[in-house]
């Protein structure tokens, strides 16, 4: 039988009624043949007892001087209690199950507690398991050092775990549940007429994970795609098919993503625009800038740099550290604090001549001025105060007729 990967995320087992759609989900690919394998994330989210947070809360309020290594124990014990429950629901309606770790799944990582990354997965007690006819239930966000060390993945790292089991066991498709019908073209708490996408490629939907689109993880889309395997984005409130994430499309699929330029728009908001103009003399300003944010450990983005400067946006929290340490080597930057990026994101727009033309005719037409942009072979950035920025999303939605 063909193996499927199901990831169910914290609001699919936060409550009982949640969690009987879990079961149903299950149910209903078991009677389809397959073999199953369902990754968990913690229960909940913040303020709920078992989340990911609520466990990290816990330390906070003894100052927070926990190591590493303790940490992503304490960090483990919610997809722990996630995956026994859901291993209990199961046997209790007659269906053979068993839980296992990250590192109980054969999961290895290197010793990065907090941001581990995979090093191998051996899948021999997972295809034990699945022989002997079992729904195998692994604990997301997690596996083990070679020396059986307890590790946590980072960000998104329940779904890097499905993917990458996914990979690991050459799965038919990877079904990543949510609460939402799977991806839409905006974000629907903005923009009210956003809709779900039926079909999308690897590239866009990392695109649009890494722009702010918070319904998958980039790094794991990434992994999906290596190993060529098609990822399903669903509710699990629904039975609805939601968003098929794949570059091998039927002529169906195919028609649908010729014809259109642009698949989504996305945002990320809390960001501080810097300009530092170079000074006489002063020909390597960039590297001194660059080399002085690296040090200090803070991320930049959206660099435009030009022989008479640079240009570059850091999150908001880091923009009072940023400016310091340029005053501090010698550079006055001008700082624009509480700025949004926005994200025009499509395959199709690759070549095609008027698509920046649009943007700005968009943005131009509802008063909202153009602070810096770029643009890549799927992307067209543009970065604007965050007081226009609901207003931004909802004028290039319309614009490119996203809403149909």
């Amino acid at each position: 039988m063909g193996i499927l990967v199901q990831k169910f995320g914290g609001t699919s087992l936060s409550t009982d009624e949640a969690r009987r759609y879990v079961l149903g989900h299950i149910s209903r690919e078991r009677q389809r043949q397959l073999d199953l394998v369902v990754v968990v994330s913690a229960m909940g989210r913040k303020g709920e007892p078992y989340a990911t947070d609520t466990l990290l809360s816990l330390i906070h309020e003894h100052g927070d001087n926990l190591p590493p290594r303790e940490r992503d124990m304490l960090l483990g014990c919610g997809e722990m209690i996630s995956a026994t429950v859901l291993c209990s629901i199961l046997r209790s309606n007659s269906i053979p199950a068993v839980a296992l770790t990250g590192g109980g799944a054969g999961i290895i990582t290197d010793s990065q507690f907090g941001r581990a990354r995979i090093l191998e997965i051996r899948t021999e007690a997972i295809h034990k398991a699945l022989q002997e006819g079992q729904v195998v239930i692994v604990t997301g966000f997690q596996g083990v050092t070679e020396t059986g060390e307890l590790t946590t993945l980072g960000r998104g790292g329940s779904d890097t775990s499905a993917t990458a089991l996914g990979a690991a066991l050459r799965a038919e498709r990877i079904d990543i549940y949510t609460d939402v019908n799977g991806i839409l073209t905006a974000d629907p708490r903005i923009v009210k007429d956003a809709r779900p996408l039926s079909v999308v490629g690897y590239a866009e939907i990392c695109n649009m994970a890494r722009q702010g689109a918070k319904v998958i993880h980039p790094r794991a889309v990434e992994i999906a795609q290596q190993a060529r395997i098609p990822l399903r984005v669903r509710s699990t409130f629904s039975e609805e098919e939601g968003t098929l994430v794949t570059d091998s499309l039927d002529a169906e699929q195919a028609a649908i993503v010729r014809d259109r330029y642009v698949t989504g728009v996305a945002h990320v908001s809390g960001v501080t625009q810097i300009t530092v103009h170079a000074q006489d003399g002063h020909s390597d300003m960039q590297l001194h800038v660059f080399q002085a944010m690296a040090h200090h450990h803070i991320s930049v983005d959206f660099i435009n740099v030009n022989p008479g400067g640079a240009v570059y946006t850091v999150f908001d929290a880091d923009a009072d550290q940023a400016v310091a340490v340029l005053n501090e080597i010698g550079y006055y930057p001008k700082a624009v604090s509480g700025c949004a990026k926005i994200s025009v994101i499509g395959g199709g727009m690759n070549g095609v001549p008027g698509i920046m033309a649009r943007i700005v005719e968009a943005l131009t037409e509802e008063g909202i001025p153009i602070l810096q942009s770029a643009d890549s072979n799927t992307t067209i950035w543009v970065l604007v105060r965050e007081a226009f920025m609901a207003k931004a999303l909802q004028a290039l939605h319309a614009k490119f007729s996203l809403h149909q």
